[in-house]
């Protein structure tokens, strides 16, 4: 790989270390280094989610995100406490201006509520270089938030990303260059510790004897653009370090998939319950679509069995003739998924996925379908309608009955308690 070939900027990756945690302590006046402090999803349901926990809950109790409430010990020395979403939105807001003392906004890419990335070329002359800017933005961040960070610099936003993940976590600030894409990129195992490469994808990539990220790097790039198409292609350049996004883009081109996934709030015995929130998440899947003018052929759909019968489930995709965004389309081709491969047990979560995207376009008339039209351009009234008068200004039937989750979700942020 010729990298001399290849744009060198200077991008920082900032984490918000335990993010949640470290706000919600601070609201509380304790330290977010030294306190024991978990953010659950609902203090009152034993089987809640851990969101964030702080640091040292995390190294003396082991509890991290992802674990149950029931997991964390009876210690008088730990809080639990409710996520105050709107409130970690505001502080994530206030980090954002702080960033605009640094660099202009169009340098400026928020990632997620805790993590940002932004581009310090062209002002090095007023701040020193990109190390010492780093050090500035995480000790001003503690100074005036008491908020812990960390902070990893790259020459493309992806191995800002991965030195972040791997050393900057460790000693606060740290760089990697394409020197160190031989060394410490290609050393990376398993390979679900790289950035963009998920569980499924390990699995897939380690069946092809693939099982660090430097023998991704040596695989040969028309085999894996063969088996996984442009993912393919990402993979291999990603293995060198070659990153060619822009600022502010996703390190993915373009908009692949709109998904939405529920972990219920209890186990679903009746299929026909389970139905009313697939009606529920279909609606929301395509919603999201069509604010970004976007129609997918293909459906991915899943569900999740309860632990109480030892867990297991299925994920399945179909492919429909036209892309779409209309919320029946997708319900049909779930309900097809669903009728298939369902195994009438009980369910406790529930996947959907449209993808193989492409712009909403004029489609051609379907003579067996002359409504088709109408309905979606009723979808995009739908969710104007939503979009000025609220979440829950317009819910479909299935939503107010005891299976449905919408109505509850609508007063949420995030997915949690505002």
């Amino acid at each position: 790989m010729d990298y001399d070939q290849l744009p060198k900027k200077k991008i920082l990756c900032i984490d918000m270390k335990s993010f949640y945690a470290s706000c919600a302590a601070v609201l509380m006046g304790l330290d977010p280094h030294t306190c024991y402090l978990a953010v659950v999803g609902d203090t009152e349901r034993q089987g809640s989610v851990v969101l964030a926990a702080s640091p040292r809950l995390k190294k003396d109790f082991n509890i991290k995100t992802g674990s149950r409430k029931f997991e964390i010990p009876d210690d008088p020395r730990i809080h639990v406490v409710n996520p105050k979403m709107a409130l970690f939105i505001r502080i994530s807001t206030e980090l954002s201006k702080m960033f605009h003392r640094y660099v202009p906004r169009e340098a400026i890419h928020i990632y997620s509520v805790d993590e940002s990335f932004i581009q310090v070329d062209g002002v090095e002359h007023l701040w020193g270089d990109a190390h010492t800017i780093a050090w500035k933005i995480k000790n001003e961040m503690e100074r005036e938030f008491q908020l812990p960070c960390a902070i990893g610099i790259g020459p493309n936003m992806l191995l800002s990303k991965v030195c972040l993940d791997i050393d900057a976590k460790k000693t606060g600030v740290a760089e990697w260059t394409y020197d160190d894409v031989e060394e410490k990129l290609w050393s990376l195992k398993p390979l679900s510790q790289m950035w963009g490469i998920g569980g499924r994808m390990e699995k897939n990539l380690n069946r092809m004897g693939i099982f660090s990220i430097g023998q991704l790097a040596a695989y040969p790039l028309e085999r894996l653009e063969k088996k996984f198409g442009i993912m393919g292609n990402q993979l291999y350049y990603h293995a060198w370090g070659v990153d060619l996004s822009d600022i502010g883009e996703p390190i993915m081109q373009g908009q692949i998939s709109f998904g939405k996934s529920q972990i219920l709030m209890r186990d679903y015995t009746d299929p026909e319950e389970v139905k009313h929130v697939i009606l529920e998440m279909c609606e929301e899947v395509a919603r999201r679509a069509r604010h970004h003018y976007r129609a997918g052929r293909t459906i991915s759909f899943g569900v999740g069995y309860s632990k109480d019968e030892l867990g297991g489930g299925f994920y399945r995709s179909r492919t429909m003739e036209e892309p779409t965004n209309i919320t029946m389309d997708l319900y049909r081709t779930c309900l097809e998924l669903f009728e298939e491969f369902y195994e009438g047990r009980t369910v406790r979560k529930i996947s959907i996925a449209l993808s193989n995207i492409e712009e909403d376009a004029e489609s051609q008339l379907n003579l067996f379908q002359p409504d088709r039209e109408k309905h979606r351009t009723l979808g995009y009234v739908m969710d104007s309608i939503r979009s000025k008068y609220g979440s829950d200004s317009l819910l479909r039937a299935v939503s107010y009955t005891k299976a449905g989750t919408a109505k509850h979700r609508a007063t949420l942020v995030g997915g949690h308690k505002a």
